[in-house]
């Protein structure tokens, strides 16, 4: 797939052409008992000061070869091939070699900061301890962007925002200059504000310091704002390689194809059920002895499922791994049968009936300073919102702007200090949480957990409820005899939903449930949450930091900053014609491929001390002395006298509704 290297091209300290290489890579773990077959013979290889993007579903083995190439697959793994960085196999060192190498060439940034950091120690000693000195700590610190570096020092992991915890890791990760960084999803907790500033910082980075970057993420638009060439991975193997451009534009795998094809983009049609891939990734327990792919692509053939294929080059430096011709691949609809683009039917809609009303809630937190004193969290400030029947709103906005308290707040899990909060009928609304895994009990079936909410119901009539229940989220009445460790992402999601609806709520309140799931399983949730929308009649409060899930899923946005609604309308208008400058910056920092995002300058301000009149006025281009004022009192204004429009900024021209100018990605 690629020219061999001789060994001088990889070991010299000024000339070496490759960081590291996997050949003929081969991982297997074993869990009770059976054996996982992680990585199934992958072959790759990462330049000098380039930055790889791995791609790929979950399951497709791609944390697992960074893991590999950094040492750490663990004492239980079964290996073959090799895995080497600088020319130092890191499958047959000892464990001392690999610490070595760590030390040397490699840095490694993980999802969530929160869990890598040390909670007990400062930042600027976890800092130091990488970088050798308080002084290198600093340097770095500042080289990554902390803001008042020498003051952020003395912090603990849990002051930080999670933006700058991660700017953190990255300084921890590049202290010793390595030649490689590799970054397991550092990206998909964070807002896309914040994820714009992180792909430019390690894109500076690797500039500035000429290492190269490993790039591993389920999201397409990361991976085109930030990578050279891209590899995309499905059930352990390489299934495609090449330039960024090629891969993702002109893509020649029927994987490739259906992942571009299921992504989310503010060009989407709203108006039809989201292409999402038929069925999931393979089972490692079970590997089939074809092409993997092949259950879930319409191109297949008998061939395809008695030989497994190696990548071939089909354009100058293109590598498929596919035995159907390249233009077969590319004039098909690779899509598979369960494909929906079918057109989705309107809900209905009670304008005149309100299933939830918000008005003027106010809710704060006493946080601890030390010996008692408590300083104020201002999370809502003056929120009022209104849902009707039927409806379905998303709150979008940065982390801390106060969208999860108010879904806490609607849901009665949390009080409101001031305000009115009221639901239609007085009936409970039901909640989706981000992680399914956490929010279902492990120790009992899918059948009890359902059951729990009908226990007033006999035990044929509580079976029937939950069979019907799990009919209706897609799931066979099988799945009831499982634990949630059983069920793969995709199924615990449904469970969740499944639970949620077996007694129809007015209001469906949905916390982050897409934000952690793959491009096309993501997909087939929003669509079955569209679904059991219509089919209920449900209200739906929708919190998400992505503005193509929030413009497909809801009939309105809501943008919030900082404890309040700077700008509400509808979906479409606010995400191809937003009115805020914060709304702006949130629509322009959204990775697509053959876009680039303008990065939002800063951070929020903290609630411990909002600032004075507009609490954006810091961060706004288009800031004036009056939106400093302390008596500026602002608020949502309707625009042009709409009833949908409204926004709260003193510099918007009121008399009119822009319309609404959809953006195309160049290539798309």
């Amino acid at each position: 797939m690629s020219a061999q290297l001789a060994p001088e091209d990889v070991l010299t300290d000024e000339g070496y052409a490759v960081v590291a290489t996997a050949e003929d890579l081969h991982v297997t773990f074993r869990r009770n008992g059976k054996a996982i077959h992680a990585l199934r013979g992958i072959s790759l290889e990462i330049r000098r000061g380039e930055i790889l993007g791995l791609v790929g579903e979950s399951g497709s083995g791609k944390s697992v070869l960074g893991l590999t190439l950094l040492g750490l697959h663990g004492a239980g793994a079964t290996i073959s091939g090799r895995a080497t960085v600088r020319g130092r196999d890191m499958v047959s060192a000892t464990d001392a070699e690999r610490r070595e190498v760590r030390i040397a060439h490699l840095g490694a940034v993980f999802q969530d900061p929160m869990t890598s950091l040390n909670p007990t120690m400062r930042v600027g000693r976890q800092v130091a301890e990488a970088a050798g000195s308080d002084e290198e700590a600093l340097r770095l610190l500042r080289l990554v962007g902390v803001p008042e570096a020498e003051s952020r020092m003395s912090a603990f992991p849990h002051e930080l925002s999670g933006g700058l915890r991660q700017r953190v890791m990255i300084a921890m990760a590049v202290a010793g200059n390595p030649d490689l960084v590799i970054a397991d999803e550092p990206t998909t907790a964070l807002d896309v504000t914040v994820q714009a500033q992180v792909l430019r910082l390690l894109r500076t980075l690797r500039d500035e310091l000429g290492c190269s970057v490993l790039m591993i993420t389920h999201d397409l638009g990361v991976a085109a704002q930030i990578a050279d060439r891209v590899a995309v991975m499905y059930a352990g193997r390489l299934a495609e390689l090449g330039e960024s451009d090629a891969v993702l534009r002109n893509s020649a795998h029927p994987y490739t194809l259906g992942l571009m094809r299921s992504r989310l983009t503010l060009g989407v049609d709203r108006s039809r059920a989201l292409p999402a891939l038929a069925g999931e990734v393979p089972s490692p327990a079970a590997p089939q002895p074809g092409c993997a792919f092949s259950p879930r692509c319409s191109v297949a053939g008998p061939d395809c499922v008695e030989t497994s294929p190696e990548p071939v080059e089909v354009e100058p430096g293109h590598h498929s791994a596919c035995l159907r011709p390249l233009a077969v691949v590319r004039r098909t609809d690779t899509m598979g049968p369960a494909v929906l683009t079918a057109r989705a039917e309107p809900a209905r809609i009670d304008q005149d009936t309100a299933a939830l009303s918000l008005r003027s809630v106010v809710k704060t937190f006493g946080v601890g300073k030390g010996f008692g004193r408590k300083r104020t969290l201002h999370a809502l400030r003056g929120v009022s919102l209104q849902i009707a029947q039927g409806e379905s709103v998303a709150l979008v906005g940065e982390s801390g702007s106060g969208k999860s308290t108010l879904l806490r707040v609607a849901a009665g899990l949390e009080a409101a200090d001031s305000g009115e909060v009221e639901l239609s009928g007085g009936s409970r609304p039901q909640m989706v949480f981000q992680d399914s895994g956490a929010s279902l009990t492990p120790w009992m079936t899918v059948e009890q957990i359902l059951g729990e909410r009908v226990r007033d119901l006999g035990r044929a009539a509580r079976a029937a409820k939950v069979r019907e229940a799990l009919s209706l989220v897609g799931l066979p009445a099988e799945v009831g005899a499982a634990r949630a460790t059983q069920l793969s992402g995709g199924q615990r999601q449904r469970v969740c939903l499944a639970r949620a609806t077996i007694v129809p709520p007015p209001v469906l309140l949905c916390d982050e449930p897409t934000s952690a799931l793959d491009v096309s399983l993501a997909a087939s949730v929003i669509n079955l949450i569209a679904r059991l929308r219509r089919e209920l009649g449900m209200s739906v409060l929708f919190v998400t930091h992505d503005l193509s899930v929030a413009r497909v899923v809801a009939d309105r946005i809501a943008v919030m900053y900082l404890g309040q609604i700077v700008e509400i309308g509808a979906s479409d208008r606010v995400t191809s014609a937003p009115l805020h400058p914060y709304t702006r910056s949130l629509v322009s920092a959204v990775p697509d491929v053959g876009l680039t995002p303008v990065i939002l300058p800063g951070e929020p301000a903290s609630p411990l001390n909002p600032p004075s009149g507009c609490a954006f006025h810091p961060r706004c281009a288009d800031a004036t002395e009056s939106c400093r004022d302390t008596e500026l009192g602002l608020r949502l204004q309707r625009v042009a006298n709409d009833d949908v429009d409204r926004v709260a900024c003193i510099n918007i021209d009121l008399s009119h509704v822009p319309t609404p100018v959809y953006i195309t990605p160049k290539g798309a």
